[in-house]
């Protein structure tokens, strides 16, 4: 699904910080579609969203082109991610849908959704700021 007039973002009203993240999935396009299937509105586990939001994320987006997945992840400025995400791992259903979720992976089945997903370093940014 194309989107070429961009996003719209929202806007939380507080300064929040961003994570980018990519993960490969197995190059198999049926794999691929029912990937992008299971995290349509229709198939997502609402415990899952339940626990993403707990963990204290504003914001989590997934991008696909291909086989690789870009997901950009919004949060408070007092955000820590190693600590959200091992309290994420212990919640109802996460390791179930994380293994769920290798079969469609580039990933090890056993890995939590922190150790899937490699942060990427931003090389460029337009803002006047440092930011």
């Amino acid at each position: 699904m194309e989107q070429k007039n961009g996003y719209v973002q929202k806007n939380f009203r507080q300064p929040v910080k961003r994570y980018c993240r990519t993960l490969d999935l197995k190059d198999d396009p049926e794999l691929i579609r029912e990937y992008i299937k299971r995290h349509s509105r229709a198939f997502q586990w609402p415990e899952i969203r339940e626990g993403i939001r707990s963990a204290g994320i504003l914001e989590m987006e997934i991008y696909n082109v291909g086989a690789r997945l870009f997901m950009i992840v919004e949060t408070p400025l007092d955000f820590e991610w190693d600590s959200a995400f091992e309290k994420l791992a212990g919640l109802p259903r996460q390791s179930e849908w994380e293994e769920y979720m290798s079969i469609f992976q580039q990933a090890d089945a056993h890995a939590t959704s922190s150790e899937k997903w490699k942060l990427m370093d931003r090389i460029f940014y337009l803002y006047d700021e440092d930011a």
